[in-house]
């Protein structure tokens, strides 16, 4: 499976892996959300550590867990995002929805 999900008290977290593209976007959509739906956290966060790729789907991936979260009042932030696929990122204007960090130390802020 592409993305393990682990919940620790409030928080949910889940590390994605491999090529993040239409073929795999649903499959980890599926499980983030049922995953936030079961646990209701104040904190989502997105690990893209061992993501080899990345196309528009992931783009559309963590804009659709953007808009869910934003529903609850829950967080979300994007770590561990390698320096590709940071810099679609910030070009995409994630990095005005949640807080984005580039390889786990913290670059960007939502005010």
């Amino acid at each position: 499976m592409p993305v393990k999900v682990d919940v620790t008290g409030e928080v949910v977290t889940a590390y994605l892996s491999g090529e993040l593209d239409h073929h795999s976007a649903r499959e980890m959509r599926e499980a983030i959300d049922a995953a936030v739906d079961l646990n209701m956290p104040t904190l989502l966060i997105l690990d893209f550590h061992d993501v080899s790729f990345m196309d528009s789907s992931g783009i559309g991936l963590v804009m659709g867990r953007f808009r869910n979260l934003k529903k609850t009042g829950a967080q979300l932030h994007i770590t561990n995002t390698p320096p590709q696929i940071y810099k679609v990122m910030r070009l995409a204007g994630l990095d005005r929805l949640a807080k984005l960090e580039k390889g786990g130390v913290k670059v960007e802020t939502v005010q």
